[in-house]
């Protein structure tokens, strides 16, 4: 790589900055939002295989890099140059078995020293560093990999599995408290916020136990979701392809119809069970 190359994108971007009115406006505060979109384009074209695609996402998302280091300079925070030296510092001496003379016994012990390293720079718990704006799914299954880093994790999976019926169990219970106080008509506002929040929590614990369990098979919870997510369009954009084709609209069809067309995508696209 030509360091001239990454040089000249930091002049333009600059020069953005000082010539282009709506380049001028913005502060890390406004860009925020858009960085973390630019980071899930480029995960939607890692998921779709399209190199060509994931060439230009990760330039829109290098240019973040760049944009928000601009900025910060510009009020004298920090600079680019203090930005690539942090992370120089960090892989050095976050990877003391290729830098130093540690040696590992493989991928897990990296793993492990990785958190331990991050303890001795300071932080106060294992859980520290993950972000509050993760979506919820992945951050609970990065919560469950660091405790289980520090000795707190289950033996077996057929006992994570177990704790998942019981999540489940215990989401019904709850689910039939709250039906049975709509039945006797109890108007009590402060019972029922009550049981609709118990009922919250039972839901929440039992995405908790479904995420550990996903761990424990080696699939992230968040990737998986996506796939199904995406999964999920493909077959519906078929049932109104298909509605479409007649000469009508989904309202003028009914639900064995689309359910008939939905069966008929899987084999059509390909897309299993």
């Amino acid at each position: 790589m030509d360091g001239s190359n990454f040089l000249g994108l930091v002049e333009i971007v600059k020069k953005l900055r000082k010539e282009c009115p709506w380049d001028r406006e913005q502060t890390n505060e406004s860009i925020k939002a858009a960085t973390i979109e630019e980071a899930y384009e480029v995960v939607d074209a890692i998921d779709g295989r399209n190199y060509d695609e994931l060439k230009r996402e990760l330039g829109d998302l290098l240019l973040h890099v760049i944009f928000h280091s601009v900025i910060a300079e510009e009020s004298r925070k920090f600079g680019l140059d203090e930005v690539i030296d942090s992370i120089k510092d960090k892989l050095i001496r976050r990877h003391p078995h290729v830098f130093g003379k540690t040696e590992v016994s493989g991928a897990e012990e990296v793993k492990k020293n990785w958190e331990a390293i991050k303890l001795s720079e300071g932080r106060k718990s294992f859980l520290e560093g993950i972000p509050k704006e993760l979506p919820s799914l992945q951050r609970a299954f990065r919560i469950q990999d660091k405790a289980s880093k520090a000795g707190f994790d289950w033996e077996r999976k057929e006992d994570v599995w177990k704790k998942v019926i019981e999540e489940i169990q215990e989401m019904q219970n709850a689910e039939e408290r709250v039906r049975e106080g709509e039945r006797v008509r109890e108007r009590v506002r402060e019972g029922e916020r009550g049981r609709e929040r118990m009922l919250e929590e039972e839901i929440g614990d039992v995405f908790f136990a479904l995420v550990n369990y996903c761990r424990f098979l080696k699939i992230n919870p968040e990737n998986a979701l996506r796939l199904t997510n995406n999964k999920f369009i493909r077959r519906f954009n078929y049932i109104e392809k298909k509605i479409a084709e007649s000469g009508r609209e989904l309202k003028d069809s009914n639900l064995e119809e689309m359910d008939r067309f939905w069966n008929e995508s899987k084999t059509v696209l390909n897309d299993g069970e």
